[in-house]
Formats: structure tokens, sequence, C-alpha cells
């Protein structure tokens, strides 16, 4: 009699085939979580990048909503650039009023603060204290924008134009573009604020 050997394994051939699916399939679900985990990230960025850009306009809207004439007589505005403005406010808790500069450098938003000092009282600008406010700047050309007492609220082409007559001003205007990942999907945040200036208001 012959015995018949039933030989049912799996061959060489056959489990090389079965490593290579599994190995394209784990590929794949670690690819999956890898995306996943960016998004996340993304999302992240995009919610503490915007967060922080609000918090930065907020505060300078409030330091230049209660700008007034400096503590040494001079006009509330000092310059009012694209991309600088110069004002006395008083955003402490002292009487004396601060000469607060905002001002961009390369993709960052600064602010500087001057307090008045010496006898005569003066502000030296080697004092300043400057910190960064926001970062990341997209910007092209105009940070600050400036109205004068026509604007109506709701027609945003109505800026004065440069070279801009700071006895004219009567609100100004933030526009902040945040890009976190530049000529990368997304697209970068757009933040804006407006303010009158208390001190300055015609009616």
């Amino acid at each position: 009699m012959v015995k018949k050997i039933n030989n049912s394994g799996f061959s060489l051939i056959e489990m090389l085939i079965v490593m290579g699916i599994f190995i394209m399939f784990a590929g794949t679900i670690a690819e999956m979580l890898m995306w996943g985990n960016h998004g996340k990230d993304v999302v992240f960025e995009q919610l503490s990048k915007q967060n922080d850009g609000r918090i930065a306009i907020q505060n300078f809207l409030n330091d230049l909503r209660r700008s007034s004439y400096s503590s040494i007589g001079a006009y509330p505005i000092e310059l009012a650039g694209a991309n600088q403005i110069i004002f006395y406010s008083n955003i402490d808790t002292d009487s004396w009023k601060e000469r607060v500069r905002y001002f961009v450098a390369t993709t960052t938003l600064k602010r500087g603060i001057t307090k008045p000092s010496g006898n005569p009282l003066s502000y030296n600008s080697a004092n300043e204290v400057t910190t960064e406010v926001a970062h990341d700047l997209n910007n092209t050309t105009t940070i600050f924008y400036y109205y004068d007492q026509s604007y109506d609220g709701i027609n945003n082409t109505s800026t004065l134009s440069a070279p801009v007559d700071i006895s004219k001003i009567r609100m100004v205007g933030i526009k902040l573009f945040l890009d976190l990942r530049p000529n990368v999907s997304p697209a970068p945040l757009y933040i804006e604020g407006k303010t009158e200036i208390r001190n300055l208001k015609s009616n």
C-alpha cells in the first residue's frame, strides 16, 4: 500500500506574498495615523496662533484707544506709517503717559515702550523696552490703516493716503495675516480690528 502524505502548509512564495501584503497594510495604517496627527497639530497651531493674534490686536486697540497728549504736551500721535505707529498713552498705573511704538521687524510685530524721564522731562528712545506681540506675519505691505471723521464704518477703502496727516486721524485699523507655514496649506489667518481714539473724537 502507498501512503499519501498531505503537505498542507504554506510554500515559501505564499509566505512572502502574505508578508508583503501585511507590510503594505501596516505601512498604510501608519501613514494614515501620521497624517491624522499632523492634521491635529496644524489645527492646534492654527487655533493657538489665532488666539495670540486676537490678543495682540486687542492689546494694541486698548493702548491706542486711550492715547492722549504726552506728559510734555506732544500731540497724541507722533507717527502714522503703514508698518509703524507711535503714540502716547497711559498704559500702566502711574500718572505718566508712555511713548508707545508698534512696528514690524521682518515677520514679527513688536511693541516698544518709552517712559518719560529726566529734568526737564523727555522721552529718550534709547530707553525703549521692546517686546514681541505677534509672530509669523505675512503682510506684504500695510499693517496699520488710518481714517478721518468722515469714515462711516462700512467703506474700508476710505483710508487716509500716505503720507498721513496725523491731525486728521480719528480712527485706526490694524490687519494681520499670520502664516505658520508659508506657501503650504492651510491659508494664512486674517485678523483685524479698529478703534476710535477717545481724545480725538469730533463728536
